[in-house]
């Protein structure tokens, strides 16, 4: 019986390619260096792959930044203005795309389906050049080669890359990327005849978007792309793998009719209904990679319930066709449990991290080829029962409050036109307010007294005065830049969601379980493993005392009850919104302790994400429905699909959003263009706080002027894109000088013009 693994984390077990990246990026090391770091990571992970016993390992899965990216690059479908004539892209051009530069701002960043990993967004048009601009697929396999492991070459695939693309600058919006198709394939050719000839057997295209809703012009688009390709496929194993969902019935119909394809993947985890179609209909001779080990989540898998679904499959498919599989790639997931000091035994016996996911996938296939680890299956099954059993994750206040959530719509009192006069009289703002998300700087000594503190080096005295020194810093440099509305910059968080649920209950924290967000940015997701509650303020002690310095008024930070479950591991065991109404009730307990301390993941298939919206929404509310028409609750967002829930976002009912907008080519304005009315304050960013790049006074004054055009000046906030914390303060000072200027500058021409 054969094993898969989907993809695997390619930061490392320590984090070994960030700190590489990021030393890179900063000159204090050579492109050799980074590329040793890289080498050393592949080399480890398919050798820890095949000492497991996996038949079927992935390679070019590793990425300096991001898989789609790296198709990019392959095409050679490089953006103009980064100066690209051909040739083997290099490093500067790669990471100008990703990040920018001093000169060119980035290209577009989003989230990956429902995932909280990123990718950037391709921009094509009709002039658009392709030529074979990257062989890393094929580089990437010859290298494991050389090891002595045959790997399955995996490729983002030709449709998809089209679907996730978008019309570049100056290109009609309506432009249709999958015109495209035709001139993509023939460097997918390219790439596949050297891969044929390097001695690949197998071929893997990840075609994630086949679990959309897709018509019927993008699903003929899957037909021509593969019947196209099929001459350069004979004599190769294809694989096309979907994953994060159901497949539509018409899509499956469509993915199983593919001319030249042996194999095909599905996330049996989150798709279970897939599993319907499989049993009716799967044709006769292909493979069915079967993922069933979950890619998503860090909660170790049962293994008997996996197994009686492979063994229903078996039936189905025969025993020399089904493959044991991941439902997605491990990318998702922590490295891997053997670093992990923080958490305790039976939390620990809970979890899979992807190392450990490795040797389920290995344990199943072997259990089903009549090599069953009965050890292995008994020690699966006390950890399930301990969890099931635990005193520590039932709550039964909590429950029954979360219960009562239900049946109430938890608005506040008035309405916000109304809110927004109370609070414009109480603070007296002006025109085009300034202010920014949230985080300011975490410098190296910032860094360090947060570790000491926790390694009991340093006293809590000493932490405190460290910290409230810090505030005091971010605070005067706000009132000298003359920002309006102040942050205190967080200097005593570590994470926007690690900070939360290292306060609450129901929450475990692992050591090293890091996780990818976007090129070197990695999260350390919380572990919600149990009923959330709030025992104590989280946030009021720090929120008060940089009030107490100023008399601008000054946003307590909170992290949303959506944010924290999305980027949580969350607990598999109820209903998501459950656990998010939970976590709404304890943050609504510390926006109610902030004001009298006197401080002012969406579903991919449309027809789940209406009832997604309700809850989410929902728990939004429930956070701030008490609190009096003088406080200004501010939510912020950022790398979505706003346009597509605008309509939700207004039902939120904040007093003022703020949203990335500037890295997405300000196509948030284009809701506004088209006529849905937004009667709350809004700040859409302004500039790019992912990139190093410092934008000048007057684009900041062109991009608010763009605003202008759509939305009303009494409504408009100006503020970076998201928080400052990844950036240094060499880069924050100047790009926040230019943005105060920008909207003094605009200010004035109001004035004037009235």
């Amino acid at each position: 019986m054969a094993s898969h693994i989907v993809g695997y984390p390619r930061m490392g077990p320590k984090r070994e390619l960030k700190f590489a990246l990021e030393s890179f990026w900063d000159k204090k090391s050579t492109v050799e260096d980074l590329q040793k770091v890289a080498t050393d990571l592949r080399a480890s992970i398919w050798k820890q792959m095949a000492d497991a016993g996996i038949k079927y390992i992935p390679s070019n899965t590793f990425s300096y930044y991001d898989l789609v990216l790296d198709t990019t690059a392959m095409l050679g479908a490089v953006p103009e203005r980064y100066g690209y004539t051909g040739g083997e892209i290099g490093h500067e051009i790669y990471f100008s795309m990703a990040r920018g530069n001093a000169s060119l701002p980035a290209m577009e960043m989003t989230k990956w389906f429902d995932t909280n990993y990123h990718y950037i967004v391709p921009e094509l048009g009709p002039h658009t050049k392709f030529s074979y601009g990257s062989h890393k697929a094929v580089s990437e396999y010859k290298e494991a080669k050389a090891l002595g492991i045959d790997t399955v070459p995996v490729l983002v695939g030709p449709v998809t890359y089209l679907l996730l693309s978008k019309p570049a600058k100056g290109v009609e919006k309506s432009f249709s990327t999958l015109s495209l198709l035709g001139s993509v394939l023939s460097i997918y050719k390219e790439v596949i005849a050297e891969l044929k000839e390097a001695g690949a057997s197998w071929i893997q295209f990840d075609e994630p978007t086949l679990v959309l809703d897709l018509d019927a012009q993008k699903l003929e688009a899957f037909t021509q792309a593969y019947s196209e390709l099929e001459s350069s496929l004979s004599g190769l194993n294809v694989l096309i793998e979907t994953y994060f969902a159901d497949v539509p019935a018409e899509a499956y119909k469509t993915l199983t009719s593919l001319n030249g394809v042996s194999a095909f993947g599905f996330d049996l985890v989150r798709g279970t209904k897939t599993l319907d179609l499989i049993k009716c209909d799967f044709p006769a001779g292909k493979y069915l990679f079967a993922g069933v080990v979950d890619g998503r989540n860090i909660w170790a898998n049962d293994l008997v319930a996996s197994l009686a679904t492979l063994e229903s499959l078996e039936a189905i498919v025969g025993k020399d066709k089904l493959v044991v599989s991941t439902s997605c790639s491990l990318t998702h997931t922590a490295v891997d449990l053997i670093n992990e000091t923080k958490l305790d035994d039976e939390i620990k016996s809970w979890l899979a991290f992807a190392a450990q996911k490795v040797v389920e996938v290995d344990a199943l296939a072997k259990s089903l080829a009549g090599q069953k680890n009965e050890a292995f299956f008994s020690a699966n099954a006390a950890a399930l029962a301990s969890r099931r059993s635990s005193p520590r994750v039932t709550n039964e206040a909590v429950q029954k409050a979360a219960a009562a959530l239900r049946g109430s719509d938890h608005r506040r009192a008035t309405n916000v036109s109304a809110r927004l006069d109370a609070q414009q009289k109480k603070l007296n703002l002006p025109h085009l307010p300034t202010t920014t998300i949230g985080s300011f700087p975490q410098t190296i000594e910032l860094r360090r007294v947060r570790r000491e503190f926790k390694a009991n080096k340093i006293t809590e005295e000493e932490y405190i005065a460290a910290i409230k020194e810090e505030i005091k810093k971010v605070v005067k440099l706000q009132e000298d830049l003359d920002i309006d509305v102040l942050v205190h910059g967080e200097p005593e968080r570590n994470d926007m969601v690690e900070y939360f649920g290292e306060q609450l209950s129901g929450f475990a924290f692992s050591a090293n379980g890091w996780v990818q967000s976007y090129g070197s940015r990695c999260v350390k997701p919380p572990i919600i493993y149990g009923d959330v509650s709030r025992p104590n303020p989280m946030t009021v002690f720090w929120s008060s005392l940089a009030q107490s310095m100023t008399d601008r008024p000054m946003k307590g930070m909170l992290t949303g009850p959506v944010t924290i479950l999305n980027w949580s591991f969350v607990r598999d065991d109820q209903p998501r919104f459950e656990t998010c109404y939970q976590i709404a009730l304890a943050i609504k307990n510390e926006v109610e302790d902030l004001e009298a301390a006197g401080i002012q993941g969406l579903p991919l298939r449309k027809s789940e994400q209406a009832f997604y919206l309700d809850w989410a929404v929902h728990s939004f509310r429930i956070t701030n429905c008490g609190v009096k028409d003088t406080t200004q609750i501010h939510t912020h967002m950022c790398y979505s699909n706003f346009n597509d829930i605008i309509l939700s976002i207004i039902d939120m009912d904040a007093d003022v959003i703020t949203i990335e907008n500037s890295r997405s080519d300000e196509k948030l304005l284009a809701v506004f263009r088209e006529g849905v009315k937004y009667g709350a304050g809004i700040g859409p960013g302004v500039y790019d706080i992912h990139s190093p790049r410092i934008p000048s006074a007057e684009e900041i004054a062109d991009r608010i002027n763009k605003m202008l055009a759509v939305l009303d000046n009494n409504i408009l906030w100006v503020n970076p894109d998201c928080g400052l914390k990844t950036r240094k303060y060499a880069e924050v000072v100047p790009a926040l000088t230019a943005m105060v200027q920008a909207a003094k500058l605009l200010r004035a021409e109001l004035a004037s013009a009235h």
